[in-house]
């Protein structure tokens, strides 16, 4: 049998991903079937993807509401003095989600990113008390860097993890 193209590859990939994110729980047989591959071509695939950390892991989208959390998000403006090799070290090492744990966040992504903000952080938290807590832990530790932080609660998410909200219909109790 000959070896598949590297362009082959590359669209056997992007077909096995968008299966996996669609349900990452699906069976390996169900995304051959769906993809048109065969079974052990799949298993090969996900493993090289896991190993070449394409694949970073795989979770569960939550219902926060039933598990008795709030989310937020928080935009973060630093200040345009470059920060110093300690906290950037403190940021790679995550030694800042050990201080999390006191106060019951969690962070569900962390962006660097290009604008006015520097930095995007969703978490998840019991109250905004709490989040506000974190917050002046925060400004405690990196206050020497940071010029601006916003804070934003999410008050009805539509999409999250790529998945509709099943109870869409609330929304419009919002409204």
């Amino acid at each position: 049998m000959p070896k598949s193209s590297k362009e082959q590859i590359i669209e056997d990939e992007k077909k096995i991903i968008t299966e996996l994110q669609k349900n990452s729980k699906s069976s390996i047989d169900n995304i051959a079937k769906n993809c048109g591959c065969s079974r052990q071509k799949v298993w090969r695939i996900i493993k090289r993807l896991e190993e070449n950390k394409t694949i970073w892991g795989y979770r569960a989208v939550i219902d926060d509401e039933m598990t008795g959390v709030k989310r937020y998000q928080i935009l973060i403006k630093k200040k345009p003095a470059p920060m110093s090799k300690k906290i950037i070290e403190m940021f790679i090492d995550k030694k800042i989600n050990e201080r999390l744990e006191k106060f019951n966040v969690k962070f569900e992504c962390s962006f660097y990113t290009q604008g006015y903000y520097d930095w995007s952080i969703c978490l998840t938290a019991p109250s905004i008390v709490v989040l506000k807590k974190f917050i002046e832990l925060l400004n405690s530790e990196f206050g020497d860097f940071i010029s601006d932080i916003q804070v934003l609660e999410v008050v009805f998410p539509l999409l999250k993890g790529g998945f509709d909200n099943p109870n869409t219909e609330d929304i419009k109790d919002f409204f």
